[in-house]
Parts: C-alpha cells; structure tokens; sequence
C-alpha cells in the first residue's frame, strides 16, 4: 500500500511538473522557437531518408530548365542575359503546338523591358493571353509605399477565403507590397499568382503558402492556381477549416499553425529535366517525336537551374534546389494529396505524457539506472522508428523534441523524487528503530549506543557530559486506581515536559518502564543539577490529565551523575545515576539527588 502511494506521488508530482515546463515551452516565444527549431531537424532528417526512393504517384511535370548550358547557348544566339521577351513569346508559341496541359512560367516580367521595346512586349503580351494554359507569377513584398506605392489588383485574382483568418494573421505571407506582371497581361488573363516563398530562421524552405495576403485580399499561389487548373477546379472561393483547406472530395490541403502547407519531399531526380537549348535543337530540327513525347498532356514548368542565376534554395533533402523545383514538388504534392499533416500539439503532449510514464516505471521497477535508462532510450528508439514510419508511410508528422523532452523530464525527476522518497523512507525508518512508541522519547537502545559514544568523545577530547535519570513517584498506584490507560497518559506528559525543558543538543530517552534519562551532552555536574531541577519542578506544577478525564499531580524523583567525576564507563555513570534515584525516593521522593 506504500509503495503504492508513493508511486502514485511520484506521477502526479511529474505530471505537474510537465504540464507547467509545457506551458512555458509554449508560452515563452523565444523557448517555442528553440525547441520548434529542433523539430524541424527532425523533419528534414525524416525527410531525407524517405525521400531516397519516393516519387509523386501522378507526376505529369516536365521542368524546362535554364541550366548553365542553356544560359550559355542563349546568350550565344540571342544575345546578352535577360533576353528580349520576344524570345519567350516563340518558345511559348513553338511549345503550344504540342499541347501541353499546363505551362508554368517561373520567371518574372514585372514592368516594361528595356530590351527590344514595346514590339516584343507586345509580342510576349499577344502570347500569353492567347494561351489560357499559360501560368505567370509576380512577386509580393514588404517594400515601403514612399519606395512603391502600392498596386491595386484586379478582382478577378481574388479569391474568397472562408476563416482566412489564420492566414491573415501570419505576418510571413501578410505583404504591404507587390510586384505584379505587365499590366496587359493582368487586365485579360487571371492565370497569375504568387511565387513568394517561405524560409525558416535557418533559410530551409520547409512549408509554402497556399495563400498570400495583400490589401485585404488573398491571392493564390502560383502552383496553387496550376493545380487546380489541372484538377478543373478553377474557383476563386475556398474555406479554412479544422485546419485544412477543403478543394474536393479527394483533395484537400493540411496547413500549419502559420497556415502554410507542409511540402513533402521527393527524390532529387523525381522531375525530368530537359535543357532548353535541348529544347531549342529539337524544334529547329523539327524533332517532333522528341517534342511531343516531352510536352503533349504535360505540365511544363519552366524555370532557371543555372546557380548563377540566383535562385537556389535550400530544402530538408538539399542546399541547392533550383526555386522551379520547389514548385514542382508543391504542385506534385497537391495534386497527389502528398502533404506532410502535422499533428495538433495536444497529440505531441500526450505522446510525451505516455512515453514518459513508461520511463517512469521502469525507474521505479528496475534499481540499476544504467538498465532503466537502457530500457527507457530502447522505447524511444522504438518511437523514433515509429514516428519516421508515419512520416514515410502516411504522411504524418509526430514530433520528436517534444516527447524526448517528457521522457527526460520524467526520467530524471522520477530519479530524484524516488531519492528524496528514499531518504525520507529511511529517515522515518531510523525513527522508528530509535523512538519509543509511547513517549516519543528515544529508546533503551538508542539510550546505550549514545552513552558508549558521549563516553568516546569524552575519552578522545576530555568533554564532560551528564545523565540524568527520572522515575515517577507512585505509578503503580496509579495504573492500579485509574487503569493503564491512564498510566501510559502519564508516561507521554511527563515525557512531554522532560523534552520541554531539555536543549536540542541533550538526548530525551524511555530507559524503561517508567523510567526515563537524558543524557546531557557537553554539561558540568553543576548544569546538570540545575536542569534537573527544572525538569522536576516543572513536572510536580504540570497538571496531568488522566485517560478518565481526571486531573492530578504527578511528581518525580531524580539521580545525577556526570563523567569523570561519577565513573569513566557507561556503566559507572548509569550505576551512580541509578543510586541516587533510589536515595530520592528513600527520603521522599520528589526531589533531586546528585551525590
């Protein structure tokens, strides 16, 4: 039943604790980002390995890349980087023959070109809006309204977002400023969306907007709008809820608590790259076997590869991806339902709860720490393997930094509370071994272990030290007129007074029946007297209250003896003490003897 209890304090002492380090956690900002930062290592490490042999179930992209060898041949053939938009308006134009299902332009043509003059933005304008396919993004930014005064949107990019709230409220995609495409293009096409990006305080792209926030409006973004015209769900209204947004039946889009969706990562060669001067060969060859089998019924994402061109990031599975490829992904992972759910909080807090009780048991059922907090890492081992297999298998991300964290904090607080249990434990059990039940004073054998080492101390330093021995005049008398009952109250008041009058440092003891002594430590015969008077005088002026509710006097009466003057072993000591309590009681009790 002890065991039992203690056990049970163990827990609730643990679970408190817990609850209140969690509320901090999630309390203390700069405590949620640390701890939040170490998560997301455990993700991109999760990620790493299961995006080794993972690729996108539907994968229709085809990425059209501007790699090093392209920059090369473009600058060769038609002059000096960025090119006139006229050359984008023939490749638009020459890869439309081969009827692509989507192409997706991961380029920005923000404002009028200073190159080839308004014929090729005319050009690239005629091209873009004579493909209702096409897809082009512009770029939203905090950039001050005294630097650029901010533009109006048309209507029909805005979108209707039912309990957006939460993307509102994310400062990360709630912009003050935008850079849109040309304003041709804007007026007749409504296949334009955002191409922001979102890093992490360590600058890994982790999570993508669906939404941005802009003027009161929400804007998607643009593999967000290329998914859905892939899907034919081609709609401007949408609902946040239970957090995730609902597109259909079949697909709906899990976004975090900064209300962006969590990419989930494929192997690194999962989208064929074709070259654009490859590209550019096969059509000036006329290779219509090649162009087809590349772009018929495909999503053509074009985008630059080329480091030199400025836009590598850095994801959970590489420091270098092209920004295209980032796309791609996020528009393979929405069409393929492939998003990362991150389970709520209160499911890492219970996760903590249970693999720390666990640790617990094993701390309380196994006395070897080294085995206990084997067993206690084996199950975590356990659960990481279980929490990559949810990754890798479903798609479900449980933390890890949090539940390490309970198992350590139920482990190590389990260990010191089962310490200072212990120590109490034995404490109380030293008590018990030294204390007189009745009287509460210590017992005979206590009595004789601190007689032989007051004596050592006296044989080592020549420190004195007194006894003082006590018997109450007519006990017997009393248990025979008022029951034994009334005889113990007896024992336990005067037991009372006795310690009352006695210094911490002296030693209060039962020597038997109702006998009582206390050893005086460091006190001349002199001292010993006086306080042995104390304890007399003191006892005969208490009222005792008997078992039957009677009140009386009781009176004692008292020997004294002190090292060396009285003997120089315990037993001379309890001897002389013993004689003169006796020559106390011959010549009428109630008084104290000391020769």
């Amino acid at each position: 039943m002890k065991t039992n209890k203690t056990n049970l304090f163990i827990y609730l002492s643990i679970s408190v604790i817990f609850v209140l380090l969690i509320f901090v956690f999630t309390k203390v900002s700069f405590l949620y980002e640390f701890s939040s930062a170490f998560e997301g290592k455990t993700f991109d490490l999760r990620q790493k390995i299961t995006s080794k042999h993972k690729i996108p179930k539907d994968n229709p992209i085809k990425i059209l890349a501007l790699d090093t060898k392209s920059y090369e041949f473009i600058n060769d053939t038609y002059g000096e980087w960025p090119v006139k938009r006229e050359y984008w308006a023939d490749l638009i134009n020459e890869i439309e023959k081969y009827n692509p299902k989507l192409i997706v332009i991961d380029f920005m043509f923000p404002k009028k070109s200073n190159k080839g003059g308004s014929k090729s933005d005319i050009k690239f304008i005629n091209a873009v809006n004579s493909n209702n396919n096409l897809i082009t993004g512009m770029l939203f930014d905090f950039e001050k309204e005294e630097n650029r005064t901010p533009k109006n949107l048309p209507l029909a990019l805005q979108n209707n977002v039912k309990n957006g709230e939460i993307i509102q409220n994310n400062s990360q995609i709630n912009f003050k400023n935008c850079q849109p495409i040309l304003n041709e293009i804007l007026e007749k096409s409504t296949n334009t969306g955002s191409v922001n990006f979102t890093r992490e305080s360590d600058g890994i792209i982790r999570y993508m907007p669906v939404f941005v926030y802009y003027k009161g409006s929400f804007y998607k973004n643009m593999s967000t709008l290329s998914a859905l015209k892939y899907l034919g769900k081609d709609t401007n209204s949408f609902e946040v809820k239970n957090n995730f947004i609902n597109i259909d039946l079949k697909h709906k889009i899990p976004i975090n608590d900064t209300a962006r969706a969590i990419m989930n990562w494929y192997k690194e060669d999962a989208f064929q790259n074709i070259s654009l001067s490859d590209i550019h060969k096969a059509i000036s060859k006329n290779d219509k076997e090649f162009l087809e089998k590349n772009i018929k019924d495909k999503v053509i994402y074009i985008g630059a590869t080329a480091s030199l061109l400025n836009d590598i990031k850095s994801s959970p599975i590489s420091s270098l991806i092209p920004g295209v490829e980032v796309h791609a992904t996020y528009f393979a992972n929405f069409i393929n339902n492939d998003f990362i759910y991150h389970v709520p909080l209160f499911v890492d807090v219970l996760i903590a709860f249970i693999l720390g009780f666990i640790a617990v048991i094993f701390v309380n059922k196994i006395n070897n720490i080294v085995k206990s907090l084997l067993y206690t890492l084996g199950i975590f081992g356990i659960y990481c393997i279980t929490a990559y297999a949810l990754m890798s298998i479903f798609d479900i991300w449980v933390g890890i930094i949090l539940p390490f964290t309970g198992v350590t904090i139920f482990f190590i607080t389990s260990y010191i509370l089962k310490y200072i249990l212990k120590e109490k434990d034995y404490e109380q059990t030293y008590y018990l071994a030294v204390t007189d039940v009745m009287t509460q004073l210590y017992n005979h054998r206590y009595f004789q272990e601190q007689m032989t080492l007051n004596t050592q101390n006296y044989n080592r330093y020549q420190t004195e030290f007194s006894l003082i021995m006590t018997d109450i005049d007519f006990f017997k008398k009393f248990n025979d007129t008022y029951g034994h009952q009334s005889g113990d109250a007896v024992l336990k008041q005067v037991a009372h007074v006795m310690k009352s009058c006695v210094r911490s440092t002296d030693i209060p003891c039962r020597y038997g029946g109702e006998e009582m002594a206390v050893i005086l430590t460091n006190t001349n015969k002199k001292d010993a007297i006086s306080t042995a008077n104390k304890i007399c005088e003191t006892v005969r002026n208490t009222k005792v209250t008997l078992a039957t509710g009677d009140i009386v006097n009781v009176t004692i009466s008292v020997g004294v003896a002190t090292m060396p003057e009285d003997g120089l072993t315990p037993k001379d000591l309890i001897q002389a003490c013993d004689k003169r309590l006796y020559v106390a009681k011959e010549n009428g009790r109630n008084q104290v003897v000391s020769e």
